[in-house]
C-alpha cells in the first residue's frame, strides 16, 4: 500500500526535492543516480501531474541538474572527511527524504538524519533508520540536539538547500555553537549570493508576506564574511555547479554549461566548507 501525501500540507514540501532527485537520475544518469529517490516516488500516493508538466521546461531541467551537482558535491565532501575519520558521525541537517548519508556509508560511520518532528514521522515510515543510523526530530536552532550526536570519532555535517530559509543571524549563531561543541568537525552546505537567494525565495517570501529578504542568509564571499564569525573557523568554498566535476556528459546541453558558469560566477552559487578548529590537511 502506497504512502498517501495530501497537497497543501507540510509533508508535500518533501515531494519537490525528492522528485528532483528522481528526475536527475533519469535525465543525467552519468552524473547522478539516486536509487532511493526512484524507489520512494514509486511508493508514494501523490498527484504528480503538475510536477510532471513543469518537468518538461528547459529551466526546470536545469534545476534538476543543479540538484544533481549539489548532492554530488556534498557527498564528495562527506566521503573526503571519512577517509581520515572512518568512525565519524555523518549528520544530515534538514534531511527530508534524502539518503545521502547512506550513499556515503563506509560500514563504520554513524548516520544521523535531523529534521522537524513531522518530517521525521514521514521519514520513519518511508526510510526507517537502519544499522548505525538514527532519525531525530528537532528544531536545528534548538541546540539540544547536539547531545544526541556521538562525535567521538569525528563529525561531518551537511545541509542541502536548508540555510536559504534561515535568517542570517540564526546561521551565524548555529555555526558558532557547532564550532564550540564539535572541534575538529566539518560543516558543508550550499549557499548563494543575494541576487540568487532573492530569486529562490521569491514565491515563498511573497506568500509569507516577508519584506526584508536581505535578512535571509546569503553570502557573496564566504571566506571573508564567515571567517570573521569565530577565530576557530577555517572557511573555503568551490563553485556549486563546476567546482567538483565537469559537465561534459552528452546529456548536458551547451546552454546548461553556460548557465552553470553564470550560476557559479554571477550568482555566487557555492559549496561552503567550514572546518571547526582544525587545520586542513
Amino acid at each position: 500500500m502506497k504512502y498517501h501525501i495530501e497537497k497543501n500540507t507540510v509533508q508535500e514540501t518533501l515531494i519537490i526535492p525528492l522528485y528532483g532527485r528522481k528526475m536527475c537520475s533519469e535525465r543525467f544518469p552519468r552524473l547522478f543516480r539516486d536509487e532511493t529517490a526512484i524507489r520512494l516516488i514509486g511508493e508514494i500516493d501523490y498527484d504528480f501531474s503538475t510536477l510532471e508538466k513543469k518537468a518538461q521546461s528547459p529551466m526546470q531541467q536545469f534545476g534538476f541538474l543543479e540538484v544533481a551537482m549539489r548532492q554530488n558535491d556534498l557527498a564528495w565532501e562527506v566521503r573526503d572527511y571519512l577517509k581520515d575519520h572512518p568512525n565519524a558521525a555523518v549528520v544530515n541537517l534538514g534531511c527530508g527524504l534524502d539518503a545521502t548519508g547512506r550513499s556515503c556509508d563506509n560500514g563504520t560511520c554513524r548516520i544521523y538524519n535531523l529534521d522537524f518532528p513531522d518530517v521525521i514521522a514521514v521519514r520513519n515510515e518511508l526510510l526507517p533508520a537502519g544499522e548505525r543510523e538514527r532519525n531525530i526530530g528537532c528544531d536545528l536552532n534548538d541546540t539540544a540536539w547536539f547531545a544526541e550526536i556521538d562525535a567521538s570519532g569525528g563529525v561531518v555535517f551537511f545541509a542541502a538547500g536548508v540555510f536559504y530559509y534561515f535568517l542570517r543571524e540564526r546561521v551565524k549563531t548555529l555555526v558558532q555553537a557547532m564550532a564550540a561543541a564539535f572541534p575538529g568537525g566539518k560543516l558543508v552546505f550550499d549557499a548563494a549570493g543575494k541576487t540568487a537567494v532573492k530569486m529562490m525565495l521569491k514565491t515563498w517570501i511573497k506568500e509569507a508576506e516577508i519584506r526584508d529578504v536581505g535578512a535571509y542568509f546569503s553570502v557573496e564571499d564566504p571566506e571573508r564574511e564567515m571567517a570573521s564569525w569565530d577565530d576557530s573557523l577555517r572557511v573555503s568554498s568551490r563553485g556549486y555547479m563546476l567546482g567538483y566535476q565537469s559537465l561534459d556528459a552528452p546529456s548536458v546541453k551547451g546552454g546548461y554549461r553556460f548557465l552553470a558558469r553564470v550560476g557559479d560566477g554571477l550568482m555566487k552559487m557555492r559549496i561552503v566548507r567550514v572546518d571547526f578548529g582544525q587545520n586542513r590537511d
